[in-house]
């Protein structure tokens, strides 16, 4: 893991208050940035997401789906987790949180708006750190890549209608052809992109350039994109930030419920079904880490930059990789656990 990888949190804060500043006392940056609009979309911001989004559906191998019937049982786990638990443990768990047991904090509107923002994170399991994840629990990197692309492929369909029922459960009313807009922009066109991109660059300059040349010249654009893109958040946001210090500790709090919730719910389910640790260890870090750029994505396209909903995804970048590299640690310690383990 690179810096910005082992020092995202840090990154992130930064943003939030290099981004609080800026509209505190520079408002009009922002503020002419927003006014460039298409259709309700924000060009600077689209761009910026299609930055962050582009290097990471680039690495997606599809034809590693070639290999689905290896290890079925670690893919069974994956899915079922990632598609018929992991979106709806969110929404129940934010709801009690957000909406009972914090309501004499959180006003009732700005509660449903950090709970759409759960929803988005739920609803996008991770494509991109979970390849880091992987290597630090010593996982099957083509295994991973498996578990990755079927994700993405379920995702392509799954994931705007899981976000307008839960929504919609919520009584937040979301138009589905704007969800649906979302998915293209956000899913389709850097997944066709980054796909095509793939097939033409290795068939041209080969696999060995494609990985030790042209990924690493790219590699610092996400970043460089959601730290960005963060600091236009915040300085929309700022003023409620300001306002409601409290407001971001308490969305982590059912952020990190969920994440601990998943995590151990597909590990030990793995371990139950004799799956081998290397399968099983980055399989559960793919339902615990969340796709955190499509979720500020969506946020930002349905609801705006000022909203709750995109500060809440932004909390879940906030809270995930010290989270994260702590479950990273708990799977190296409980390696011995597992049986039919590879031999290190």
């Amino acid at each position: 893991m690179g810096i910005f990888g082992r020092f995202l949190s840090v990154w992130v804060a930064l943003a939030i208050v290099v981004g609080i500043l800026l509209g505190q006392f520079a408002p009009a940056i922002p503020e002419a940035l927003a006014a460039y609009e298409y259709a309700q979309v924000s060009i600077p911001v689209a761009m910026l997401i299609w930055a962050m989004i582009f290097p990471m559906m680039v690495q997606i191998d599809f034809s590693a789906l070639l290999d689905v019937r290896k290890q079925p049982k670690g893919l069974v786990i994956t899915t079922s987790v990632n598609w018929l638990i992991k979106p709806f443990s969110m929404f129940a768990i934010s709801w009690f949180f957000l909406l009972v047991v914090f309501k004499p904090f959180i006003p009732e509107h700005l509660a449903y708006e950090y709970l759409a923002g759960a929803i988005l994170l739920g609803a996008a399991p991770c494509t991109a750190m979970v390849f880091v994840w992987s290597y630090l629990t010593r996982g099957d990197a083509a295994y991973t890549l498996v578990q990755v692309a079927l994700n993405d492929l379920i995702m392509l369909f799954a994931f705007a209608p899981i976000v307008v029922l839960l929504l919609g459960i919520s009584n937040i009313p979301v138009p589905w052809d704007t969800v649906a807009l979302s998915v293209i922009l956000y899913i389709v066109i850097p997944l066709g992109a980054g796909y095509l991109t793939r097939i033409t660059l290795i068939r041209q300059r080969g696999q060995t350039w494609f990985d030790q040349v042209f990924m690493p010249r790219i590699g610092s654009v996400t970043p460089v994109a959601l730290i960005i893109t963060l600091v236009l958040l915040f300085a929309f946001q700022g003023e409620v930030i300001l306002n409601n210090p409290l407001h971001i500790l308490l969305i982590a709090v059912p952020l990190i419920i969920q994440t601990l919730l998943i995590f151990l719910l597909a590990y030990y389910w793995a371990k139950s079904w004799k799956v081998p640790h290397n399968i099983a260890a980055p399989g559960a870090m793919i339902g615990a880490s969340n796709f955190f750029e499509l979720a500020v994505a969506a946020a930002i396209a349905l609801f705006g930059l000022q909203s709750g909903a995109a500060l809440a995804t932004v909390v879940g970048v906030l809270v995930e990789v010290p989270l994260m590299l702590a479950l990273v640690r708990y799977a190296n310690r409980t390696r011995g656990q597992f049986v039919n383990n590879p031999p290190s």
